[in-house]
């Protein structure tokens, strides 16, 4: 039988080593850390001459070099060159970010009027009631703007009719609608009786392309009046001066559920001399949001809920007895 031999190797197999050292296997540049290629990336650039530092066939080559010695490209995560300190201060360690915050503010303060969505309109908002029921309104087809939803509109109209006396109309008097927006309620009260309405809007875009529109296509134009304003500067303007305005028999306060605090808002209406002996507030406000039970000298009549939307109307006390046929 031959016999045969199993011969050894000269020298001792060499130990196991980590494949996730980047320095153990020389020749697999893709198991080296990509903060190591971040920071020759930057040493490189950083030893360019002064000159031409900025010069894009050198900027180009040396990338190149980075790509074919560590197997990817770490251009896109630099967002700066700087010169190796030379006190030798060692980098921290952290997660590279493509966009420093400052930058990215500044790119968005840089947005122009021009590149931002043009503002359009439609008309799906119609006149309830009155003259000119169902007459089309116009509205911002965004959700910067958001009018009273129809349904709490009419049932709010509904209630002031009947606490008024007279179901089908209501009596007459001045409306003040405040954050008017696209105008609905103001409208739909002319339209059903007031002989005036105030309108409270600071948005030159809303007023000029759906407010104004709207106040014309109606023919109301001249039975009201538009203040360009904050409603917080309105009612302590008229606080200070009394005697500006008259006083109103109908007040709505329709704002943006997220940008106003309704407890500093109505302790403010409450204390305004715009409202008159017998008038009547409308409030819409959103769940869970604590509201007084008086507003000044009227008493709370009816409080509804619609959804994620409340109505609440404050009266004199007389329309308390009405309640009931509501």
């Amino acid at each position: 039988m031959a016999s045969s031999s199993l011969s050894l190797p000269s020298s001792p197999l060499k130990p196991f080593t980590r494949l996730s050292s980047p320095t153990a296997y020389p020749n697999f540049p893709h198991f080296r850390a990509p903060q190591q290629a971040i920071t020759t990336f930057r040493t490189s650039l950083a030893a360019l001459p002064s000159s031409k530092i900025f010069d894009a066939k050198m900027v180009e080559e040396t990338r190149k070099k980075i790509v074919e010695k560590y197997g990817n490209d770490f251009s896109g995560y630099i967002t700066d060159i700087k010169k190796p300190s030379s006190k030798g201060r060692k980098q921290k360690k952290g997660r590279n970010q493509r966009v420093k915050p400052e930058e990215m503010k500044e790119e968005v303060e840089n947005i122009t009027e021009e590149e931002k969505p043009p503002r359009t309109t439609h008309k799906l908002l119609q006149v309830l009631g009155g003259k000119v029921k169902r007459r089309k309104l116009l509205s911002p087809a965004g959700m910067d703007v958001r009018p009273m939803m129809q349904i709490v509109r009419g049932a709010a109209f509904g209630i002031l009719q009947s606490a008024g006396g007279n179901p089908a109309s209501l009596r007459p008097g001045r409306w003040l609608d405040l954050y008017s927006g696209t105008g609905s309620v103001g409208i739909e009260a002319i339209s059903r009786g007031c002989s005036e309405a105030h309108f409270v809007e600071m948005d030159s875009w809303v007023i000029s392309e759906v407010l104004r529109p709207n106040l014309r296509n109606t023919g109301f134009l001249d039975d009201s009046v538009i203040h360009v304003k904050r409603v917080e500067s309105f009612l302590t303007y008229a606080e200070k001066f009394p005697d500006t305005y008259k006083k109103f028999d109908y007040i709505s306060v329709t704002p943006p559920y997220m940008e106003v605090n309704y407890a500093k808002l109505m302790g403010q209406i409450s204390r305004s001399p715009l409202i008159g002996e017998d008038c009547f507030i409308l409030v819409e406000y959103p769940l869970k949001t604590k509201m007084s039970e008086t507003c000044g000298h009227l008493i709370q009549i009816v409080d509804r809920r619609f959804g994620r939307t409340n109505l609440l109307i404050y009266g004199p006390e007389w329309a308390v007895k009405k309640k009931g046929t509501t």
